[in-house]
């Protein structure tokens, strides 16, 4: 068996024209960081990611693509999250509130509200976002 297929994998999106997406990005070396919600790691009562863990990421097909090194983990307000951030998220966000904006869209869909179970989320300034930063370190 491949080392990779042990490796957890770290899903962008869901399956589709988005993960598709952000998946070309990673492989291209746009997208170096990623946010989620610290809510969808406490539902599922996952733990955060650490500098040093190693995932591998699927595309819209559940083939593994590559695997990605976490390199730093933070937590913070949705209001705190940093133009660097935004922009080495590599979806061609120029400002934190077009990144937010897309974002909340995305969290504010009803896939991820079904996600979370919750058909009225909403996020606001006090949302705790998890932001990782990422390295590629082998393309599969």
């Amino acid at each position: 068996m491949p080392a990779h297929e042990a490796l957890p994998p770290l899903e962008f999106a869901f399956p589709g024209p988005l993960r598709d997406r952000l998946v070309a990005a990673v492989l291209s070396g746009a997208k170096t960081t990623t946010s989620g919600l610290l809510a969808d790691y406490a539902r599922d009562n996952t733990p955060l990611p650490q500098a040093g863990d190693r995932f591998q990421v699927p595309d819209s097909d559940g083939r593994p693509v590559a695997v990605i090194e976490v390199t730093e983990v933070r937590v913070l307000r949705l209001a705190d999250v940093d133009l660097r951030h935004a922009v080495d998220e590599g979806e061609g966000n120029e400002t934190v509130a077009d990144w937010r904006a897309d974002h909340e869209s995305f969290w504010h869909s009803p896939e991820m509200r079904a996600a979370l179970g919750d058909p009225e989320f909403r996020v606001d300034d006090d949302t705790r976002v998890v932001a990782e930063r990422f390295r590629v370190v082998e393309r599969l």
